[in-house]
């Protein structure tokens, strides 16, 4: 196996690894924890939490 296979194989692997990412990303599964987590920064208000209602995030 040559430098420029192994190359060919490096850049391809890395461009699917990419559309994989952007995939996740932009599914509209997780549109709405994304919404969420982007206006905690924004929030002010400190909500009590229970340990009845933890948040999982990978669910």
């Amino acid at each position: 196996m040559s430098i420029g296979e192994l190359q060919t194989i490096a850049t391809v692997s890395a461009f699917i690894a990419f559309v994989a990412v952007a995939w996740w990303a932009y599914s509209p599964k997780n549109k709405k924890r994304f919404e969420e987590d982007a206006q905690l920064a924004l929030d002010d208000e400190v909500e009590p939490t229970s340990s009845d209602e933890t948040r999982n995030k990978d669910k």
